[in-house]
């Protein structure tokens, strides 16, 4: 087995006149979970269907646990799991049928009931697809990506519909199959879930990696300065956009002679850096420290 689940490079996929993928490179290792962030249309959601075999690529090399997805076999795919962003369970089985449905697709598939258990649909398990909520049944699509016991799994917007417990829950899910040597890539618009669980990031922005790292690493790299916040002596809150947060605070200590009301000293943040990166940063209304009096 070669150390890279996921090896890309000069990735292309036209739609008629639109370039989805252009020219995308990837290195996705194994064991590690992988965040793909970037706007609609970015090319997130082609490219996964592309590792997963789903759709033909239109130029580029493409490895996915050491086999090309375009010709790979039978065999191969039931080592990759899938969550897609429609629905694909049927509607008249219940919840435990589709799951043990599921289940013989695949030659070494986990437990049926403890996945029910895993993805939060025991209370649900004889309850009919058509009869979930929203909610559930993403959670039941959860369940169907991970029964087969993948090496590889591939989640597009796996948390659209949760409720913030619901989305939590998943998270540990996540945390749990990562500890068992998963390999899972992950496409999200919650920044929030992307900086919970992701080793890496990649971010997207015209069918390109404009960049790629821990999200540390993005938020150090691309984030610009900092923000000094305090109240003023009129008791207006002020605010300053800075590269040198500390002499600003010194400037402040001498002109209030000792503590600074209401000081607040805030870095950006991974939707700071992700916005700045896909071209939709609104530009700060932070004014220099010698007008902000």
């Amino acid at each position: 087995m070669t150390q890279n689940a996921v090896e890309v490079r000069g990735l292309r996929k036209q739609y008629g006149e639109v370039t989805a993928v252009d020219g995308l490179d990837l290195t996705i290792r194994q064991g590690e979970v992988f965040g793909l962030l970037g706007p609609n249309g970015a090319g997130k959601s082609t490219t996964v269907e592309i590792l997963q075999g789903h759709r033909e690529r239109d130029g580029g090399e493409v490895s996915v646990l050491g086999a090309d997805p375009a010709t790979a076999g039978r065999a191969w795919r039931s080592r990759v799991g899938i969550v897609w962003q429609d629905e694909s369970a049927p509607a008249e089985l219940t919840v435990r049928e589709t799951v043990e449905h599921f289940a013989r697709y695949y030659p070494a598939p986990r437990d049926p009931a403890e996945v029910i258990a895993l993805v939060g649909l025991e209370p649900k398990r004889d309850q009919r697809v058509k009869g979930l909520s929203g909610g559930q049944r993403r959670r039941l699509d959860v369940a169907l990506g991970v029964i087969g016991d993948p090496e590889l799994l591939l989640l597009d917007e796996p948390t659209t519909g949760f409720d913030p417990a619901a989305r939590r829950q998943f998270w540990d899910l996540i945390r749990l199959l990562a500890a068992e040597g998963t390999t899972i890539v992950l496409t999200t618009h919650y920044l929030e879930e992307a900086e919970a669980l992701a080793d890496r990031l990649a971010v997207i922005a015209g069918g390109r990696v404009v960049a790629e790292g821990e999200p540390a690493e993005l938020r150090s790299r691309f984030g610009t300065g900092a923000t000094v916040e305090w109240t003023g002596a009129d008791g207006a809150p002020q605010s300053v956009a800075t590269e040198t947060p500390t002499r600003t605070v010194a400037e402040l200590m001498a002109r209030f002679e000792g503590e600074i009301p209401g000081l607040k000293i805030g870095r950006p943040t991974l939707e700071d850096v992700y916005l700045r990166l896909t071209g939709q940063l609104v530009p700060t209304t932070a004014q220099p420290l010698e007008d902000a009096r």
